[in-house]
């Protein structure tokens, strides 16, 4: 309690009472919203796909637009011609996490389902298994991971460190770092905004002009965080675009 304040404790912010099951099949506000988000980053990917209009618009134009920011803005960037397969995978994880993402600027949901670290871990461990058997399959098992540990050049007397500093890497830092990275900035964002959020509404009650700046503020950090949402998905893919490409050509 701060001049009359009362901030909500964060076990009210992030946390949601179960809605039916229970356990590890408890099911509550935000599986809910991870459930909608698949649907619509799904059912937006199908109807565009369906339409062939030779001037795309609407469902077409956006769908469009994201396959060809995928490919031209990250895997042509990050792997080459040859990474273009992997497109569908890609543009899923950008769709769904930014999907995912922008539930916390929607009104009366608020709350971005990357704010629990279960989701953004989830899918770093999927980015995970998916470069690691890339580059098996690309490489063959004892050369991909020599590549991956063992880079050219190393002086034989540091070669022992490097090597457990570059299998500790792409075993573990790499994964935890794609999933606290995505968490703690969707968390951080979505407990500015509920701060802010009770402070106008704190200063509302007490006095409309005094209220007036910080109600500014408030819009300015809920544009701000669309912004957020869009970057996070974008690190998170181009991220996981760098590690496939690695794993598919080791030399880089």
């Amino acid at each position: 309690m701060i001049l009359g304040l009362e901030f909500p404790p964060i076990s009210h912010v992030v946390e949601w009472p179960t809605l039916f099951g229970s356990g590890a099949f408890a099911v509550n506000k935000v599986i809910i919203l991870m459930w909608v988000s698949a649907a619509i980053a799904f059912a937006v990917m199908y109807l565009g796909g369906r339409q062939q209009a030779l001037v795309p618009t609407g469902t077409q134009n956006l769908a469009e637009s994201a396959v060809g920011f995928i490919e031209d803005g990250i895997i042509m960037e990050t792997i080459g011609p040859d990474g273009l397969k992997y497109t569908p995978y890609l543009l899923t994880l950008f769709t769904f996490i930014l999907t995912c993402n922008i539930w916390g600027l929607i009104p009366g949901v608020q709350m971005p389902v990357n704010a629990r670290i279960a989701l953004p871990a989830f899918l770093a461990i999927l980015v995970w298994l998916a470069y690691h058997a890339i580059g098996i399959k690309s490489q063959g098992p004892i050369k991909y991971f020599k590549s991956a540990t063992i880079p050219p050049g190393v002086p034989k007397a540091i070669l022992p460190l490097v090597f457990l500093i570059e299998l500790l890497g792409i075993l573990v830092t790499r994964p935890l770092s794609l999933a606290v990275r995505l968490f703690a900035n969707m968390i951080a964002g979505h407990l500015l905004l509920v701060t802010f959020a009770v402070l106008c509404q704190a200063l509302f009650e007490a006095t409309v002009v005094g209220a007036v700046a910080p109600f500014a503020l408030l819009v300015f950090l809920s544009a701000f965080e669309i912004l957020v949402a869009f970057l996070q998905a974008y690190i998170f893919t181009i991220l996981a675009a760098v590690y496939i490409g690695g794993a598919m050509h080791p030399e880089h």
